[in-house]
């Protein structure tokens, strides 16, 4: 197979070149995600023959996701994500190297993984792996390219990028209260446009060409046809140490529960069950063993619990409840569980339980 054949509309560009061909070809990605935005980005590094994918992903293909991370096929539903985002890519392009590394993205696997890589890609919509992702680049000096989608919005940027501003000069506070794309919703074309834009920055990397966004967030609109580009500087917070970093996330693992596990202890008064959505969120639940403080909100009421009870926190998808354990968990709670599914779960499975 004659790679130049493969290559050919690239390498004429003065840009790029045999030289530049050459630079993709020795260049390491690592993309955390193989949901939409990975969708979009995975092609097109493979196709432009980067010569080493790797791709993290813990998630397995559901029918929902189908309608924006378009590499899948409807009989892939089950399968993991990172594998048949190899075998895509492998079918694309049989000369790039691809890992699948079927695991979820954590304190502690993040280093070793980043360490074998030039650049990391976040391609994730969960804000506590982003900052995971940016910690990370740091310790291991690596590059992130970041982005992320609400709604019809979408955000580009690159951090880290030759001692440039982070992730946490644009966004200092961890503000996690904020919803995902099966929350919030998304159409599938605005996850593809965001997920090229950072395929773009990755190839621009690489081939030290053009400008970069680095200190820069471009915000694209497709509703509107509309972009804006802004500028952020380097703030004071530069770096975190290995040792830092390790005590911040190498934690004890939370625990996650089904719902149906649980359904007979609703009502018990021995057992408290948290509602971490903000108060306009449906469907509602309501037990009598049952309160709502937004996640917003927990820290500053946290003495309105007994960290003695058995405690289950849910959201409307699972997400945020495990950042609502984890805070909880700083604060010496022992019997603390995430409900699997949140909310979306839970009353799916009250309403047959209903019905029977």
């Amino acid at each position: 197979m004659n790679a130049d054949n493969r290559y050919n509309r690239q390498i004429i560009l003065p840009e790029i070149g045999e030289n530049g061909q050459q630079k993709l070809a020795a260049a390491k990605v690592l993309v955390i995600g193989a949901g939409g935005l990975g969708a979009a980005i995975l092609p097109y590094l493979a196709s432009a023959g980067v010569g080493e994918i790797g791709i993290v992903d813990h998630d397995v293909i559901e029918v929902s996701n189908l309608q924006r991370q378009v590499i899948y096929k409807t009989d892939a539903v089950g399968k993991s994500k990172a594998k048949e985002a190899k075998v895509m890519i492998s079918d694309l392009n049989p000369l790039v190297k691809v890992k699948a590394i079927a695991e979820k993205l954590s304190g502690k696997n993040a280093l070793s993984l980043f360490y074998n890589y030039d650049i990391i890609v976040d391609a994730t919509d969960n804000i506590a792996i982003k900052y995971l992702i940016n910690d990370a680049c740091l310790v291991a000096n690596k590059p992130m390219v970041y982005g992320s989608i609400f709604r019809f919005q979408g955000q580009v940027s690159v951090f880290n990028y030759q001692d440039g501003p982070t992730y946490r000069c644009l966004y200092p506070e961890e503000n996690l209260d904020t919803l995902n794309c099966e929350e919030a919703g998304v159409l599938g074309v605005s996850v593809g446009i965001i997920g090229m834009f950072q395929a773009n920055e990755v190839l621009k990397m690489i081939l030290g060409i053009g400008e970069v966004l680095s200190g820069k967030i471009l915000v694209y609109d497709t509703l509107h046809n509309e972009q804006q580009k802004y500028d952020f500087d380097k703030s004071d917070f530069q770096t975190i140490s290995r040792e830092a970093f390790e005590e911040k996330y190498n934690k004890a693992e939370i625990e996650e529960v089904n719902f149906e596990f649980v359904l007979d202890e609703i009502n018990k008064d021995e057992i408290l069950f948290i509602d971490i959505r903000n108060i306009d969120e449906s469907p509602k639940i309501s037990f009598k063993n049952q309160i709502q403080i937004p996640l917003m909100n927990l820290e500053k009421e946290i003495e309105r619990l007994d960290k003695n009870q058995v405690i289950y926190v849910f959201c409307q998808s699972g997400i945020r409840s495990k950042i609502a354990v984890e805070l909880l968990q700083k604060h010496r709670f022992k019997n603390i569980k995430s409900i699997a599914g949140g909310a979306l779960a839970m009353k799916q499975l009250l309403t047959t339980e209903i019905n029977l």
